[in-house]
């Protein structure tokens, strides 16, 4: 899951103060880290649901990762959404292979593991759903009331030139 790239005239999310970690939390960690290494791990993480698989792409101590899941709020909100994206892609890897079977050259698949870990993981998958349902629900619903409110400006500004263009009654 790569992060969103700004559009035109989208300004670039501002980063927050950066996690500190300790040194034991650097064991097996390249000398440099890759100053892109949460997109890295993010896109790791999106693809194989898997924290080790991701902070070896990294090149991350997977204990990094976990500290700056809980120290860093916007990072912990785009592991969950990575995460989620992973479970997608676990359950329709695992229906098509129980649809279509597998073939004897096929990479090597375990239907029973893929359905215990989907279990497993059911309820953080359904929460995420929601907060990604309501997200939407909420901007869908704020582009509405911007619109009703051009709307009303329109239409009191259309009554305003009407009353303005009447010819006056000098009576």
């Amino acid at each position: 899951m790569t992060q969103p790239k700004p559009g035109p005239g989208k300004p670039r999310a501002k980063r927050g103060p950066r996690t500190n970690i300790k040194p034991q939390l650097r064991e097996n960690e390249k000398e440099r880290l890759n100053r892109h290494w949460r997109g890295l791990f993010l896109d790791k993480l999106a693809e194989t649901s898997n924290v080790a698989a991701a902070a070896r792409e990294a090149g991350i101590n997977p204990s990094r990762a976990y500290k700056v899941r809980r120290c860093e709020p916007d990072f912990a909100r785009q592991w969950y959404e990575a995460l989620l994206e992973g479970y997608e892609h676990l359950e329709l890897e695992t229906l098509h292979r129980l649809r279509m079977g597998t073939g004897k050259d096929d990479p090597k698949f375990d239907i029973g593991n893929a359905l215990r870990l989907l279990a497993l993981h059911k309820e953080t998958v359904a929460r995420e759903r929601a907060l990604r349902d309501d997200e939407d629900e909420d901007a869908i619903l704020a582009s509405l009331d911007a619109k009703i409110e051009a709307m009303r400006a329109r239409e009191e500004e259309a009554a305003r030139l009407l009353i303005e263009a009447a010819p006056q009654d000098d009576g």
